[in-house]
């Protein structure tokens, strides 16, 4: 049994589940709900499409270009079953899970590491354009009011003298 992909937004396609759709030329269209099969009856574009992955993958909103992503592809070369081949398959396929993950985690934070440093850089922009907002139009002011006091002081010091 094979887990297939859905054509439409690339999920998983359980064997007993979805939609399959042939064409006269014999390819085989699979979708996993009908929500993927009523957008490819209505001639929709997946990469334009924003739910889908390939729409993510072509926005630069998810990993493309990996080595971890090459265990996915499909391989229809018959092997004979071995156990111990099998097992490290097996093991195989959670490393390479693993790894996967590691690096989509690092992909993401890479990108939103972006956003971050352009909000802060803007909210900067916008405090030094609207400092007069945040300064009190009082705050240096008494600073000012004291130094006249003595400059009065000092004057009146010298008068009665």
């Amino acid at each position: 049994m094979r887990i297939e992909k859905c054509y439409f937004c690339s999920g998983p396609v359980y064997p007993g589940h979805g939609m399959m759709f042939v064409r006269n030329d014999c390819k085989v269209f699979r979708f996993c709900k009908s929500k993927c099969h009523k957008n490819f009856k209505k001639k929709r574009n997946p990469r334009k499409t924003r739910w889908t992955k390939a729409f993510r993958k072509a926005a630069g909103k998810e990993l493309t270009v990996d080595n971890s992503l090459e265990f996915e592809q499909r391989r229809n070369i018959p092997v004979k079953y071995n156990r111990t081949l099998w097992n490290k398959t097996v093991e195989a396929m959670k490393k390479v899970e693993s790894i996967k993950q590691k690096r989509q985690a690092r992909f993401i934070m890479n990108r939103l590491k972006k956003g971050k440093e352009l909000e802060k850089a803007e909210a900067i922009n916008e405090v030094k354009k609207n400092i007069h907002l945040i300064k009190a139009p009082h705050a240096g002011q008494a600073k000012k009011l004291e130094e006249k006091m003595v400059q009065k002081l000092a004057e009146d010091v010298e008068m009665d003298d």
